[in-house]
């Protein structure tokens, strides 16, 4: 291909580019309206009008390239090729919308007007008879479908997790895990309005037991013991406001130690685990970090509560 020839289907190309990128949308954009009023009935004068005027459109871009695209070389054929450009094309911006349907990312509203003109470049080169330029041609679909299939899933995932945490951390000072006790393990979580709970339970299914702590705003100045205290239980206020009560019922009793955080209060409570053991639970609590909540969001052991 000489470089006249070159500069031809540059200039065409573009011509094609600029001209569906305009007509496009704005055809788009009259059939919603159409659609909007008067149902698909309220389409059909758009569509009768405006597909003729956009291949008669295409047509015209066909024209610099008369000696250089045999389907252009006389009128009767360049509206036949302008016919499959426009079928192509379509059929790539259709293809766009499912993927922007699908959440994938196109870009700013220009970035998605100048796109919409691309699948009838490409089409219009598939028509070109040069190697190099059907190669690029089949290049850009090859490209959009790899975007489409992998690259913006993925990245539409990842925008949605990160979305996730941010509504996870409207209140990070709730957010608290605390290493799990031996032979036991970190089976759920659930984040609600003023609070975060975190549930541990044994590690092989017939075994009994658990350990709940319950974060919350700490509302009070200090943790107040219940008055009265019901016959067998017990309750103590520390120096530190720390609480520690014991309720007892046939065949057991509940201990239950509440600490004071930065802006949050900690309440853990068992059956199984002794006062000690609640103590050093205690002491192994500190803020979810992104990795901590990425993990459990993957494992699913994360829910939330409006």
């Amino acid at each position: 291909m000489t470089s006249d020839r070159r500069g031809l289907t540059a200039l065409h190309l573009l011509l094609v580019w600029a001209a569906m990128a305009v007509t496009v949308p704005a055809l788009g954009f009259t059939l919603l309206a159409s659609a909007w009023g008067g149902g698909f009935a309220g389409t059909v004068p758009v569509l009768v009008l405006g597909v003729p005027v956009t291949v008669g459109l295409l047509s015209v871009t066909g024209i610099p390239v008369r000696g250089v695209v045999p389907l252009c070389d006389t009128a009767s054929r360049r509206f036949g090729w302008a016919v499959a450009v426009f079928v192509l094309g379509t059929l790539g911006v259709l293809a766009g919308l499912a993927a922007y349907g699908s959440d994938v990312d196109l870009g700013s509203a220009g970035a998605g007007f100048a796109l919409s003109g691309v699948p009838y470049a490409a089409a219009a080169a598939l028509f070109v008879p040069s190697r190099w330029v059907r190669l690029g041609a089949l290049a850009a679909p090859a490209a959009a479908v790899a975007y489409g299939g992998f690259v913006g899933p993925a990245q539409s995932r990842e925008r949605q997790r990160e979305a996730e945490i941010a509504r996870y951390r409207e209140h990070a000072e709730l957010l608290y895990v605390a290493a799990a006790p031996a032979g036991m393990e970190l089976t759920r979580t659930e984040a609600g309005p003023g609070y975060f709970r975190v549930e541990y339970r044994p590690e092989g299914r017939n075994s009994m037991g658990y350990v709940d702590i319950n974060l919350r705003t700490a509302l009070t100045p200090a943790a107040q013991c219940p008055e009265p205290v019901s016959k067998g239980d017990s309750c103590t206020v520390d120096a530190h406001g720390g609480m520690r009560m014991v309720r007892t019922f046939p065949g057991g009793r509940t201990v239950t130690l509440t600490r004071r955080l930065p802006g949050a209060e900690a309440e853990a409570s068992s059956q199984t685990l002794d006062e000690p053991g609640l103590r050093r639970l205690l002491d192994t609590l500190h803020p979810l970090s992104d990795p901590e909540l990425r993990e459990l969001m993957r494992e699913k052991k994360i829910d939330r509560r409006n």
